[in-house]
């Protein structure tokens, strides 16, 4: 069988990286790094369209690419209206969603523009955005806040977690649809979600308010006193969303978001340094906890992923709090690149169907 050629395109708030796969064998990845220079003359996330993409082309070009070789354009997927898991293909109606924002501005909005732009220019090329943050797979139960005014909702590391999900299975010979797992995503933001038998049934909001804090959001808040704080009149609306992401977690409490920094203090005998991170750490146990509450207890695997997934003494402190509850692994970092390109390929190989945004 002949290898597939895929373009995986992932847009972060300072970065684009773009990768070239034939099949499963990564032939070409970039790291684009974007000076805030460049991003400040846009007053809109979406006004940077345009600008990425030459970005991308004039990479491709220089690494000497041809891109009418490609197959398929895949995106990182955006803020666009809750959907299933799944490969969806692009159509008009996810670029308008795309483009709007209608959950929020992010530069992973620009991922399937981007794909379906470039797929565009290649005949027989196919663009597509995998798994996106988006993914709601909530039981009803899980659904509710507290009132009827609020309603809990689905953003979380859905591409990590779900590629990492099929990795374990596979490791240990079973279908993910076959197995219950909790997965903890410990990045610039945490998801811990409750996995059964390939949905995910309950995970906190791991955007903007909900869970355990993390290097630079805040997680859960004490709701009385945060109303409080925005009728203080010291205040404005910007200030309090920088404050729950952005501005909150490690760089509140230690004026950084870089984890590794946190643990170099802590080994240089930072004390409060080393009371934040177990905190951080403590608060994801407790997640964990009550993921194995909406598993019924049934829970095949704990398994433990992202940047912070390196850090030896915060994961050991993690399990020393949940072993008990099911065997523990651990999958460092975060190949966001190899998992688009693998929903890709499954789609090119005919293992899945694309879906359809409607």
């Amino acid at each position: 069988m002949s290898k597939k050629v895929i373009l995986a395109i992932n847009p972060g708030s300072t970065s684009t990286k773009i990768a070239l796969f034939q099949s499963n064998d990564l032939e070409f990845l970039k790291n684009i790094k974007h000076p805030s220079e460049e991003l400040d003359k846009f007053d809109h996330i979406i006004d940077q369209f345009q600008f990425r993409k030459e970005v991308i082309l004039r990479e491709l070009k220089d690494a000497h690419i041809n891109i009418l070789t490609i197959q398929a354009v895949v995106g990182r997927g955006g803020l666009v209206k809750p959907i299933a898991s799944g490969v969806y293909g692009i159509n008009e109606r996810l670029k308008e969603d795309l483009r709007a924002g209608i959950q929020g501005e992010h530069a992973s909005n620009l991922g399937g523009l981007i794909a379906d732009d470039l797929a565009s220019h290649i005949p027989g090329a196919i663009a597509l955005i995998a798994d996106p943050v988006v993914v709601d797979e909530l039981d009803p139960v899980a659904r509710y806040a507290g009132h009827p005014n609020f309603e809990r909702k689905s953003i979380f590391h859905a591409l990590n977690q779900k590629a990492i999900a099929r990795m374990h299975a596979l490791a240990i010979g079973k279908r993910y649809e076959d197995i219950n797992l909790i997965i903890a995503h410990l990045g610039g933001g945490i998801s811990v979600g409750a996995h059964r038998k390939g949905k995910v049934v309950d995970v906190n909001q791991a955007l903007d308010g909900e869970g355990p804090f993390s290097p630079e959001r805040s997680g859960t808040l004490p709701a009385g006193d945060l109303v409080r704080m925005c009728f203080s009149g010291k205040y404005a609306e910007e200030d309090i969303h920088k404050m729950i992401t952005g501005k909150g977690g490690f760089v509140a409490y230690l004026g950084t978001n870089n984890a590794y920094e946190v643990d170099q203090r802590i080994l240089a005998g930072d004390e409060e340094a080393k009371s934040v991170q177990e905190a951080m750490a403590y608060q994801v146990s407790k997640e964990i906890g009550a993921m194995w509450v909406a598993l019924d207890g049934q829970v095949d695997a704990i398994l433990i992923t992202g940047g912070i997934a390196y850090n030896k003494n915060f994961v050991d402190y993690i399990k020393r709090k949940t072993d008990h509850i099911a065997p523990i692994g651990v999958y460092p970092g975060e190949d966001e690149m190899h998992a688009l390109a693998k929903n890709a390929l499954m789609v090119l190989e005919g293992e899945i169907e694309m879906s359809v945004y409607e």
